[in-house]
């Protein structure tokens, strides 16, 4: 693995001085008040790319009294040390049609998607625009994502090579699509099988990188393929498993007349060996009971991906059914992009505060950054190594600027405690509020 010539190291212990926040339970089984931690005047010390000590100020100064770092001050009112942004599901080769007018799911796919991710047979452009997405991701706050990527294996090269540079902690697979679609991105049962082994063998476990199987939705694979994706996951363990489930219901419809076979969506994934753990199905607006029933006994996750979901008109993904009733889920925060229309965290909580509402269940500052922050990264079943700041910890982290717009700035002088400001964030700021980012321990992201 390589990482960016320019990139500071991460060998030398770095402390950086400020207020911090972190999340130390799920508030959907617990009182939201008792699942942070926040300490106004902190310290937290990094070193060799993990969170090496985190505590108040006058318990952690005493332990660097004979030790060499550099310090960065980020104290005062104005700033927020939290654990970085985790986006559970993304398309990075959709970025250059992020915001593209459209219809609903299936058209907008056929007029827009398919149509852009045919230049993906060309790595240069591929890399192109990798450099860009993880630029963005990072102006964001995001250090953590789950990508698709396209059916051209050198997309997957692409990505985790420009991932590798940054040395971000990321989760990708190569696209298998072997009918309804154009010939340019269609692969077959065995085409997609062999690339798909080849790159697991070449990215699963290197360095940060993770390798997901990647089957788009179910009406673009064959049985065959669909087949082919379950003996991959039977004989690579470890690897993820990613796809889209009841998104729309054109789509749903659609399933079943592809295959009648199965009791429903969910029931084709089940049937070849696709669910479970570390898995991720993106959108789950349309479940059936029995549907939300197995995802739960199974420990599959849901990707919520509210931002896409009302530009595309699918409909509004139930928070309160997915994590307050009998059988609660897995659920991780995502942008899908370019579904979706910001690679913003802040702004997809804003979306998706307003989504829950229209569901009558109203979604708190809390629960919101936990879903992702920690929450997301327990999606990924990768909880005991980010999304939280506690010692061990992979150190991605952001830097959050409290005050980052005028407007921003005016309200905040009346903001009572920091769920009310952590409720302003999301309201009110976007990619700006980032003041800094880091990953395993190294500043990749600089605002100023």
């Amino acid at each position: 693995m390589t990482v960016r010539d320019d990139l500071p190291s991460n060998a030398k212990r770095q402390v950086l001085k400020g207020a911090y926040l972190t999340f130390t339970g799920d508030p959907f089984k617990t009182d939201p008040a008792d699942c942070y931690l926040y300490e106004s005047d902190g310290l937290v010390v990094l070193k060799d790319g993990k969170v090496e000590m985190i505590g108040t100020r006058s318990l952690i100064e005493p332990e660097l009294a004979e030790l060499d770092y550099e310090l960065t001050d980020y104290s005062g009112s104005d700033k927020l040390i939290m654990p970085g942004f985790v986006d559970c599901h993304v398309h990075y080769p959709q970025l250059p049609i992020i915001g593209a007018y459209g219809t609903q799911l299936l058209d907008w796919l056929n007029k827009y998607t398919f149509v852009a991710e045919q230049a993906y047979s060309d790595i240069d452009y591929a890399k192109a625009v990798a450099e860009v997405f993880f630029k963005e991701l990072l102006r964001a706050g995001t250090t953590t994502a789950a990508a698709f990527c396209t059916v051209h294996p050198q997309s997957v090269d692409a990505f985790f090579s420009e991932a590798a540079k940054l040395d971000l902690r990321m989760v990708a697979g190569k696209v298998m699509m072997d009918r309804h679609a154009p010939e340019a991105l269609t692969d077959t049962a065995q085409s997609g099988y062999d690339q798909s082994k080849a790159l697991i063998e070449k990215w699963h476990g290197n360095g940060r990188a993770l390798y997901a199987l990647t089957p788009r939705f179910a009406p673009t694979s064959t049985p065959e393929q669909l087949e082919a994706t379950g003996a991959l996951r039977r004989e690579h363990e470890g690897v993820y498993v990613q796809s889209h489930l009841s998104e729309n219901t054109d789509e749903i419809a659609w399933v079943k007349d592809l295959f009648p076979g199965r009791k429903g969506y969910l029931d084709v994934y089940d049937h070849y060996g696709l669910i479970g753990e570390k898995t991720v199905y993106g959108h789950c607006i349309h479940l059936t009971e029995d549907e939300w029933g197995l995802i739960h006994e199974s420990g599959t996750a849901i990707a919520a991906c509210p931002t896409s979901n009302l530009f595309l008109g699918s409909g509004l993904f139930d928070l309160d059914k997915a994590k307050m009733q009998g059988k609660p889920v897995k659920v991780g925060m995502s942008t899908d992009v370019g579904g979706g229309t910001s690679l913003s965290m802040l702004q997809t909580l804003n979306e998706f505060y307003k989504v829950t509402q229209l569901n009558k269940f109203s979604l708190n500052a809390i629960r919101a950054y936990y879903l992702a922050t920690r929450g997301a990264a327990e999606s990924l079943y990768l909880g005991d190594k980010i999304g939280s700041l506690e010692t061990g910890m992979e150190a991605d982290l952001i830097v959050m600027d409290l005050r980052s717009t005028p407007l921003i700035d005016f309200r905040m002088n009346t903001v009572k405690d920091i769920e009310e400001t952590l409720f302003v964030q999301m309201t009110m700021a976007d990619d700006r509020a980032i003041l800094a980012t880091y990953a395993n321990g190294r500043l990749v992201h600089a605002r100023d």
